[in-house]
Formats: structure tokens, C-alpha cells, sequence
């Protein structure tokens, strides 16, 4: 039986019992980030987000009448727990945490926030990669995690209701015995949370088949920024009208603050392949995956490491990884029994032909858990590799899958950096990660360059500026590169319609004030 794989069983956390208060699931990583605007706020400096209204003590009594004194944080010690999410190199603070302990309570804070007109940011897990829960100008952060349950699970519809706090992976355990699973699997699944994969429309390596986010949320109960609670959707598929809860999914929490969702399961698969294709350059890879996708095969996951990555996470985890390999593909096929050994062959016979000098078929459940351990850790592996290293998120079609991976080749060299490829092939949803050290100027100034470049490239390429990651504060430069002034003042209506005071995660996605922009006329779509 198909079974959703993160990390070893004998090795997973145990996030059933992490401290919810501070979020420390996640070892911190504070010399890793991704690719910074030119911000206001810089590298290793906390920037203090904005200012709690003239009387902060009655604020915070307010607060404290509806989730309690002691989920209120404010020490400066631990608000630096907050000043970051994933691998965000800027920095920000805020000056109050508060931790709500259901839904409920959640739109009685948001309440207590708009009478006194205060700007707030939403936090889940902590686990996003854009900077999107950095509190700029928004001096209190309303974080969910506490909000951690499972409030119904219908296996007969195929359905589950989770409140935001609730782990990726729970669902999936929850519902195993069930022959069920919950799709998205984002690389941080045993760690991110449902509120969070809704704002960022989350992806994951299983979404070439499966789908992200968005394709897996009947439903959502938005709390909007006056505090009133409004539901989207529900169980029921295909209602008429406009599609509201997709609009919901991937704004960033500039809509407000998502405290439960209705989702839709997967039925596990019978079973499945999972194969490994050695090659000697990354080249000879990723025409192996627009041949692959040719054949009209859809795999599950189609997954590609170089020859940086693969050094890096073989020293880490020991899985039996070629480290004298240009680049590896991960394929892994699902379904019925009967007609995956056809498919697994004639994946076999498109990688051969493209180069491959070896294909390896993972023998046992272990070895494909293995082998998944070692494409999911792979970000934090690439610490051995540099002091620090920033990651893109771009995207293009999956046929221009072997230019973009040339163009990210001469960035390297003409920025004379090392950039390392670990990324989604199948669905063109590319990860490269540029190694650095912040302490070197001129190194950071090359990686802002290298960076803009691939996006660029992305853009050219009839792809996007993110594929998964979402806008945040990182890349809200870059949207001029797809975007017109007209797209962008059409989007920002729509985001007033739910948040017209713009008091939920401001200055987030759209360039304004607090970020360097260059307007330009958008590069038109490729042809595909």
C-alpha cells in the first residue's frame, strides 16, 4: 500500500508533544535565506514593525481577558523566535505574540485589534519560505498553532475538517488506516501546518499528479480583519458563484486569518514504483524529464538533485546516493499493481536513452522512505556546503525544464557563485540554491543579482517569479517582471473588498512604499 513518506519512523519528531508556545519544532537556522528585496528592513538586524497604540497595557489586557496572561508573549528573548520564518534572511520582531486557543478566540482577538486599529500579521508553524509572516508595520502577530484540532473526519465523502494549527502530516496518519491520505506534501509536512499551506498555496513533490493546495480545499472559515467571521465553501463540491475559496488560497494571509478548512482525501494507491536515474550532468536530466513527461506517463513525483545537493545530503544521511553524479531523478510511479511494471519500464528505457548509466528500483518500503528522507531534507543537508545559502522559487513549463536549468548554469558562472538544483522537474517548479557568505559584501551583492536574474529567466521562459513560495516580502520587486501597474492595482482592489483598512499582513505581495521597485511593461507569456 501507497503511504505518504516524510522521514523514518523510527526518526520522526514528536510533534504531538512540541512546545506550541514557541514554536522551537524546527531547529533554528539563522544563517539560511532566500534571495532579499531591497527592503527597508536588512540582514541580521531585528527592525521594530510598528508601534502598539498610546495605552499598550490596556491593549494587552484586552488580550490577555481572551486567550490568558500566559499565551501572551512579549520578553524580547522570546519575541526572537518570531523575527523570521523558514530561511528568511531579513529579520523583524513584533512587539506582542498572541496565542489563541481555538477558532473562536481567534475572532475575539481579531475583534480587540480592530477596535483599537492595531495592523496584525498571522503566523502558523513558522515553516514559510518568503518572508510572508514578517511583521512589517504590523506590531502584533496572531499565531495559530495552538489550534490543533481534527474536528471531523466523513470517509465516506472523503472528507476532513481541520483547524489551522493542525500538522500536514496528522491528517495523513489519521486517516491511513482508512486507505486515505491527504495529497500536498510540502518537504516540511511533519512540521507546517494547514493555516499556512492555505495562504501559500503549498506544493510538494506528489503535486505533479495530485495537485496543490487549492485542488485539495472545499472550504475555508476566514476571520477577516474587523473580527467578523465568514465561511467559503464547505463539503459540498462545485457550488455555484464565484469561487471564493480559491481566491482565498495563496493570498498570504492578506485576506485574514484562516482558522479552519474543509479538505478533500485521496483514496492510497495500490501500490507504486519508486525509481532512482543516475546521470552525468544535469543537462542529460532534465531532458530526461521533458521525455518522460512526452510519453504521456505522469508520475507521482518526478524529482531532480545535482551533483552540490547530492554530496550534501548523502554526507547527512548516508542513503546510497552516487556523489559522483552530475544529477539524479527521482521517479516515483502509483496505481494499480497490475500496470505499474509497463510504466516503470518504460520510464526505465526514456532514462537510458537520455544518458542514464544506472536506474535503481527502491527494493523495500524502507529504502523508498529512505530515499524520500533524503529529497525532503535536502535544504537543510546544503548548510555543510556554505556559511549561508538563499533559495528561488520560480517556475516555467515543464518542456523549458532544460533551458532554465542552462540559464541557472551561466548565472552561476557569470556571478562566479555556486548554485545548486534541487526541484519539482515534473511540474518545472525549480529550487535552485545559491551559496554565500553574508559576512562577504560583494558576495551578497552577486547573490541579489544571480537571483533577480533567474527570475527573470523564469519570467522569459513563459514561467512565474514563484511556484510555491509564495510573494511575502522577498519577492514583491519581482512582480513587475509579470505584472503590469494596472494587474497589480486590480489585485489590490480585490484584496480591499476583504481588508479595505489593508490591517491583515500589510505590505506583503505588492510593491509600495517600504520596497525598491523597478516598474517596467511585463514580459509577455512564452509560447508554450
Amino acid at each position: 500500500m501507497w503511504t505518504p513518506v516524510d522521514i523514518l519512523p523510527d526518526e520522526e519528531p514528536d510533534f504531538d508533544n512540541r512546545d506550541t508556545r514557541t514554536n522551537t519544532t524546527l531547529d533554528p537556522a539563522p544563517t539560511i535565506a532566500h534571495t532579499p528585496t531591497a527592503m527597508t528592513l536588512r540582514s541580521g538586524a531585528t527592525s521594530r514593525p510598528g508601534r502598539l497604540p498610546a495605552t499598550p497595557d490596556r491593549l494587552r489586557a484586552d488580550l490577555a481577558a481572551v486567550v490568558g496572561g500566559e499565551n501572551l508573549i512579549d520578553q524580547a528573548a522570546a519575541l526572537m523566535v518570531y523575527e523570521c520564518d523558514g530561511y528568511t534572511l531579513e529579520r523583524a520582531a513584533p512587539d506582542l505574540v498572541v496565542l489563541p486557543g481555538s477558532p473562536e478566540e481567534v475572532a475575539r482577538v481579531v475583534r480587540v485589534l480592530a477596535d483599537a486599529g492595531v495592523p496584525f500579521v498571522p503566523r502558523g508553524a513558522g515553516t514559510g519560505l518568503s518572508g510572508g509572516t514578517l511583521p512589517v508595520a504590523a506590531p502584533v502577530m496572531v499565531c495559530t498553532s495552538r489550534l490543533q484540532t481534527i474536528e471531523s473526519v466523513d470517509v465516506r465523502n472523503r472528507r476532513v475538517v481541520a483547524q489551522a494549527g493542525v500538522v500536514n502530516l496528522w491528517i495523513s496518519r489519521r486517516v491511513q488506516a482508512d486507505g486515505l491520505l491527504y495529497a500536498p506534501d510540502p518537504s516540511s509536512q511533519g512540521a507546517c501546518t494547514i493555516g499556512g499551506n492555505v495562504a501559500e498555496n503549498s506544493g510538494g513533490p506528489h503535486t505533479l499528479k495530485y495537485g496543490v493546495t487549492t485542488n485539495h480545499v472545499l472550504g475555508v472559515e476566514l476571520v477577516l480583519s474587523s473580527g467578523e467571521v465568514v465561511r467559503l465553501g464547505g463539503a459540498v463540491e462545485e457550488r455555484p458563484g464565484y469561487d471564493l475559496t480559491g481566491l482565498v488560497v495563496g493570498s498570504e494571509g492578506t485576506f485574514g486569518i484562516v482558522t479552519r478548512a474543509t479538505l478533500r482525501l485521496t483514496r492510497t494507491p495500490e501500490s507504486y514504483r519508486t525509481l532512482l536515474a543516475v546521470f552525468d550532468s544535469v543537462d542529460a536530466a532534465s531532458e530526461a524529464v521533458s521525455g518522460i513527461i512526452a510519453t504521456g506517463i505522469v508520475p507521482a513525483a518526478l524529482e531532480m538533485m545535482d551533483h552540490l545537493i547530492l554530496e550534501a545530503v548523502e554526507s547527512a544521511f548516508h542513503a546510497g546516493l552516487p556523489t559522483d553524479a552530475g544529477a539524479v531523478l527521482l521517479v516515483e510511479l502509483d496505481g494499480a499493481e497490475a500496470g505499474l511494471e509497463p510504466l516503470a519500464a518504460r520510464v526505465r528505457e526514456v532514462c537510458t536513452r537520455h544518458g542514464a548509466r544506472e536506474v535503481r528500483l527502491a527494493a523495500t518500503d524502507a529504502e523508498r522512505a529512505l530515499l524520500w528522507k533524503a529529497r525532503k531534507r535536502a535544504f537543510g543537508a546544503v548548510g555543510r556546503l556554505a556559511p549561508n545559502y538563499c533559495t528561488q522559487d520560480g517556475v516555467v513549463p515543464r518542456t523549458r525544464v532544460p533551458e532554465i536549468v542552462r540559464a541557472i548554469a551561466a548565472t552561476a558562472e557569470r556571478h562566479r557563485l555556486r548554485i545548486g538544483n534541487v526541484f519539482h522537474a515534473g511540474d518545472g517548479n525549480i529550487h535552485p540554491i545559491i551559496l554565500f557568505d553574508e559576512r562577504n559584501a560583494d558576495e551578497v551583492r552577486r547573490v541579489l543579482e544571480a537571483g533577480r536574474e533567474i527570475l527573470e529567466a523564469c519570467v522569459a521562459l513563459g514561467g512565474s517569479v514563484t511556484g510555491e513560495h509564495g510573494i511575502g516580502v522577498e519577492k514583491m520587486a519581482q512582480m513587475p517582471l509579470l505584472f503590469s501597474p494596472e494587474d497589480i492595482l486590480a489585485m489590490t482592489r480585490v484584496r480591499a473588498v476583504f481588508d479595505p483598512e489593508q490591517r491583515s499582513n500589510p505590505h506583503k505581495i505588492f510593491p509600495d512604499a517600504k520596497v525598491c521597485v523597478e516598474t517596467r511593461v511585463p514580459r509577455r507569456q512564452a509560447a508554450m
